[in-house]
């Protein structure tokens, strides 16, 4: 193939597009359900772009490394488009290997992962702040990045991890600061540029600041629509223009959005809801653990229970101080009434935990 196409004469004919044509149809990567085809015009990829541009502080003078799937949004039209539109040098590998990536850090002023990436490159001891003081800017997406990564990530390197927050519909909704200082972990951040975000109660009035409701968006960052499923279409797309990202949250004061999870992974014990991110982030902080995942099983007395598994490293993880953690911190209804210790998470091609695998290898768990 490559000795046919250097024969052949380069075609450098560019056709003319509107920004209303279609540029993309990707599908979701959506842990339950059959994937929707995201229907992303050429508009939608623009404002993406140029917003992340100015919020990144991208120039031509930057150089990417990029390990990300190509099939994704996360890397097709987050990194990659933004390396291009840039005129940025990319480093490509075709996967993610930490060592390979600690080798190329030298090298390059941007890295964009997946939380799961940076868990892998705290665990090596090569991983050091010399490895990694070229770069300028790490940033993070497409699951929750745990906040004892965070700390742990600035302990080692002086860097703090940029999160933000997407979808395959409006790649990317939310960021936080490019100063470092104004990063805060378990945040993705504040509305980017041209980007409405709103916090709803059930009946989609906007809620105060503090009070977690459903996620809802719009902007030029919203897809046309799923491609052939109008009753999808219809489902999630208001005729105010605005989205149902399915996610819930809550703002604080000054308008930064915190993420509590996706709705359909919301519990509902004994009349009470209980946000799992809640959970999951204080589990996280003991001692040994290295990620966390809270999910319902259903219980004859309180509808839905709370479970937890968790996955750990090294031998300093002592499920008595764990439970100790559950007892003095949590509410008697927010309690995990079991914790599973796991080799390992079922996770989706962007290292998404799927919760409804691990629902359904519990779901009996209280059957009588």
């Amino acid at each position: 193939m490559p000795d046919l196409a250097a024969s052949m004469a380069p075609d450098l004919a560019v056709e003319p597009m509107a920004v209303s044509d279609l540029a993309a149809i990707l599908f979701t990567s959506g842990t339950t359900g059959r994937p929707k085809g995201a229907m992303l015009t050429h508009g939608n990829l623009l404002s993406n772009v140029q917003a992340l541009y100015e919020t990144w502080q991208f120039s031509r003078d930057d150089m990417i490394l990029h390990c990300l799937p190509l099939f994704h949004a996360h890397g097709l039209f987050v990194c990659l488009h933004l390396g291009l539109y840039s005129a940025a040098t990319l480093r490509m590998l075709p996967k993610f290997d930490a060592a390979k990536v600690i080798a190329e850090l030298g090298k390059v002023s941007v890295f964009m992962g997946v939380p799961t990436f940076y868990t892998r490159l705290l665990e090596s001891a090569d991983f050091t702040r010399e490895a990694s003081a070229s770069l300028r800017l790490f940033i993070s997406g497409s699951a929750p990045l745990l906040p004892s990564v965070f700390s742990a990530f600035e302990a080692r390197t002086g860097h703090r991890i940029l999160e933000r927050y997407g979808m395959t519909e409006t790649v990317m909704i939310t960021s936080n600061p490019y100063e470092q200082a104004g990063r805060i972990p378990g945040t993705v951040g504040f509305p980017l540029p041209g980007v409405s975000v709103r916090i709803v109660g059930a009946d989609r009035q906007e809620l105060p600041a503090g009070e977690v409701g459903e996620i809802e968006m719009s902007g030029p960052n919203l897809c046309a629509g799923y491609w052939r499923r109008p009753e999808a279409t219809a489902e999630s797309f208001y005729a105010d223009g605005f989205f149902r990202t399915g996610d819930t949250g809550f703002k604080d004061t000054a308008g930064r959005v915190t993420i509590a999870g996706r709705s359909k992974d919301l519990i509902i014990s004994g009349g009470y809801n209980v946000y799992p991110a809640e959970i999951e982030m204080l589990l996280a902080e003991v001692a040994g653990v290295q990620d966390v995942a809270v999910f319902g099983v259903p219980h004859p007395d309180f509808g839905e229970a709370v479970m937890a598994a968790i996955t750990t490293e090294g031998t300093a993880f002592d499920m008595a101080a764990m439970k100790s953690v559950i007892s003095e911190r949590l509410a008697k209804f927010k309690q995990p009434k079991e914790v599973f210790v796991l080799d390992a998470f079922p996770r989706n091609a962007m290292g998404k935990i799927l919760k409804n695998e691990l629902r359904d290898r519990y779901r009996d768990s209280f059957v009588r």
